[in-house]
This record gives C-alpha cells, structure tokens and sequence, in this order.
C-alpha cells in the first residue's frame, strides 16, 4: 500500500471547504440557521487521531526492534488502512470547517465570535486528525527489504 499522497489531501481539503461553504450557504438561503459544529466533535476528532496512533505504535515498535513476537500482518493491513482514511478524513474536516468559518465572516453582517469559533475549532480536529493518521501511517510502513535477490546480485557484481 503507497502512502498518501499530498494531492490526496489538498484535494479532500478543498472538497471541504467547498462542501461547509455550499451546505451552509443552501441551508441559509432556505431560510434555516447556519451550521454552528458542536465542540464534542473537535473533541472527537483528536481521540481518534489518539486512538489511530496508539493502534499504530506496537506495529512499529515490532518493525524497528524486528521482535521476535510474531506481528499479526492482518493487524498491520487494517491499522495502516485505518490511519490513510484517517489522514483523509481529517484533510476533508479540516476544509469543511474552514468553510463553515469562510461562509460566517462573509456574511454582510459579521456573527458574534462564539458562532465562528466552533468552525475553527472543528478544523484544528480535523488538522490533528489529519497529522495523526500521516504519522499512524508512517508507523505502519516497513522499512525496505535487503533480502531481494535482484539487489544481492547487483551488489555482488
């Protein structure tokens, strides 16, 4: 499995705030209130990107220490795929935090800090979440085999 690659976040990021500003501004133009994200989901987004990198953490100690302990490589698969959606998860909620705070400071009337905040709060989850999975994923990676065959015999020649 590849890493994620930047392209992949930027893109989830700009999908985001794409997303918080248009759901906010349809809401608004029916005549609903604007979407003000509850805190408990910022909180949320960093235990889980606590959650993903504790997962992470025994696979790499295994690979750095090469233990004797068999790794189950299953758990192995399914954390480092845990942690990519994670990173891409958190790229999206970072974006659609941002443009829920985008749509509320353009309006024509500025809302009062405490209606903006809780957007940013919601993209620094999402940021956290973000960094949590690259890192949960760097954790998962093996380092590169010395073993291969074709490589022995170009450095024996």
């Amino acid at each position: 499995m590849r890493r994620t690659h930047p392209s992949a976040i930027v893109g989830a990021v700009l999908a985001g705030v794409v997303i918080g500003y248009l759901v906010d501004l349809l809401i608004v133009s029916a005549g609903g209130k604007a979407i003000v994200p509850p805190i408990s989901l910022a909180i949320t987004l960093v235990g889980v990107a606590a959650i993903v990198v504790a997962l992470a953490w025994p696979i790499r100690k295994a690979v750095k220490q090469r233990a004797t302990k068999h790794l189950d490589p299953f758990r192995a698969m399914r954390t480092a795929v845990l942690a990519k959606a994670s990173a891409v998860s958190g790229a999206l909620m970072l974006g659609f935090g941002l443009g829920i705070a985008a749509f509320l400071l353009t309006r024509s009337v500025v809302p009062p800090f405490g209606t903006v905040w809780p957007g940013f709060a919601t993209a620094i989850g999402g940021a956290v979440l973000l960094v949590g999975g690259l890192v949960a994923e760097h954790f998962c990676a093996l380092p590169p085999d010395d073993t291969d065959p074709e490589r022995e015999e170009t450095a024996h020649a």
